[in-house]
């Protein structure tokens, strides 16, 4: 769908040649003299790259209609991730690659938003933190309290983190998805 640049809302997807990409931020400038142009922020879909971008006023680009479902990670067959949608009840099956970084943090009965634009996957939202539990770290010495110190600790989606030393194997964390670190024991 055809759109002109007037019509730039923030969180809009913009289908470029470059490829998909979201609108972070937009400015319209108009300048003494010339004519006016809109300033943009954009941030690519799929690579999470962001691109700054100049169009002229009223000049027409693609919307890219991005359908958001929610849906609940099931299990795992062979290497793929089966979905199912919370609405449907139809189930999905999604390679990894496609899920990036979003995998390391699914454990089975989880709940994502897939963001599928022509029946491919470009992005996934997850919750703020997740809960994992601990499968593998040090024990924690008595008395070994050093303020601040940190251990690696493996999780049960297979992400390493690193953790206080009071947390052991066995323990729920919860985890920051946007960053990757311990938050608490939960």
């Amino acid at each position: 769908m055809a759109v002109t640049t007037n019509d730039l809302r923030n969180g809009m997807t913009l289908d470029l040649p470059e490829g998909l990409f979201g609108v972070v931020e937009f400015q319209h400038v108009k300048p003494g003299k010339g004519g006016a142009f809109v300033r943009t922020k954009l941030k690519n879909v799929r690579t999470g790259a962001v691109i700054e971008r100049t169009f002229r006023a009223d000049e027409r680009v693609e919307q890219a209609i991005v359908d958001k479902r929610d849906m609940q990670y099931l299990y795992r067959d062979g290497e793929q991730y089966v979905f199912m949608d919370s609405v449907s009840y139809d189930q999905m099956h999604v390679n990894p690659s496609a899920l990036g970084d979003a995998a390391r943090y699914l454990k089975e009965g989880d709940s994502a938003v897939l963001q599928l634009y022509a029946s491919e996957i470009v992005g996934v939202e997850l919750p703020a933190a997740v809960e994992l539990t601990v499968t593998d770290t040090e024990p924690g010495v008595q008395g070994d309290r050093v303020s601040g110190a940190r251990k690696p600790a493996t999780l049960e989606t297979g992400l390493v983190v690193q953790v206080p030393l009071f947390v052991n194997t066995g323990d729920a964390i919860k985890v920051d998805t946007r960053s990757g670190e311990y938050i608490t024991r939960a």
